[in-house]
């Protein structure tokens, strides 16, 4: 039954483009300790067998509440965190277990945008040593030969390379964020994992730099995982929507399809909560009735069932898994809207 719910997922990105990564069945466990002298009190299920996959050039949206496990998801696919059980396909290439030169090659070409821009970057160093510290450690470039392909990817995000020996304090949060990304494009990476990227910047900001992740992808073939809280963030530079709930993914689809469709009682109630800026237009909204239950004692059956208006005594007891609704869209539910 593993196998065959595994093809499933994958088969919910499209048969025809190749894949970049193939995450099969990833898990994230998290053990509780109960103190010095008690044994062990379990485990916080974090990320509890997921599988998909991401096409080369495509953007992949990962939403969902806070804690329901897409930080520490993403944490795992560029392996930050390791895993508990699965694997994670990097170019047909499994990066579980690797380590050494293996693991620094692979990290070349997956790089990460994080969401605090300053929290993330050293304070202390000036910006053309943040964006040229993946050129020294990976490529040992060092002085002039540094300077000019760090000026040069300073001007691909929109900094003057004028601005080369100034401090992080000296720039607003979008342009830190630029910052941000000109390191992880500093290497011409095959795959960025964006997480959170413009949760905490102005909305104004937020398009500014959505813009320039987009023209960037273009330029160099970017493949994003875009992780947010929100599903109004991602709907400007997703191809494709995965949907996080309780350390399970409960729909993928097409952006468009996912807007205009949603299978998941859980995606409607997120999509019902996006304010609507013309008046002229109303919108049901499906509040979501109590909170999100601990990973570390997930419900049975269906883990969003708890919290479903169309609940029934079989979505406590058995698992959904994720099949097909609609042409490239999947939704784990036992009575999809």
């Amino acid at each position: 039954m593993g196998r065959d719910r595994n093809a499933a997922a994958l088969a919910a990105s499209g048969e025809h483009t190749p894949a970049l990564l193939e995450v099969k069945q990833i898990k994230k466990y998290f053990p509780i300790n109960g103190g010095m002298f008690q044994r062990d009190r379990g485990a916080i299920r974090a990320v509890d067998d997921v599988s998909f996959q991401i096409n080369k050039g495509e953007t992949f949206g990962l939403v969902g509440e806070s804690g329901c496990g897409k930080t520490t998801l993403g944490r795992v696919l560029i392996q930050l965190e390791k895993a508990t059980g699965g694997s994670v396909l990097f170019q047909g290439k499994d990066l579980v277990g690797l380590r050494g030169k293996e693991l620094k090659q692979t990290r070349r070409d997956m790089q990460v945008v994080f969401q605090d821009p300053f929290g993330s970057i050293n304070p202390r160093w000036k910006v053309g040593d943040i964006i040229g510290e993946p050129l020294w450690v990976h490529d040992s470039l060092k002085g002039a030969a540094k300077r000019e392909k760090v000026e040069e990817v300073m001007q691909l995000v929109g900094l003057s390379p004028s601005w080369y020996d100034r401090h992080p304090h000296e720039f607003s949060g979008g342009q830190r964020q630029r910052i941000g990304i000109a390191r992880a494009i500093a290497l011409n990476p095959k795959f960025i994992l964006a997480d959170e990227a413009v949760s905490a910047l102005d909305v104004s900001v937020q398009s500014q730099v959505i813009n320039l992740m987009q023209e960037l992808q273009g330029r160099l073939n970017l493949t994003y995982l875009f992780i947010a809280h929100g599903l109004n963030i991602v709907r400007h530079i997703s191809d494709r929507i995965g949907v996080m709930y309780l350390g399970k993914l409960v729909e993928i689809a097409p952006t468009d399809e996912l807007f205009k469709q949603p299978a998941h009682h859980y995606t409607k109630a997120l999509l019902s909560a996006i304010p609507i800026a013309d008046p002229n237009r109303t919108r049901v909204f499906v509040p979501l009735e109590g909170e999100m239950p601990s990973p570390a004692n997930p419900p049975s059956g269906c883990r969003f069932h708890t919290r479903c208006p169309a609940a029934t005594a079989r979505c406590k007891e058995l698992v959904p898994e994720l099949r097909t609704v609609g042409q490239g869209h999947w939704a784990a539910c036992h009575y999809p809207v």
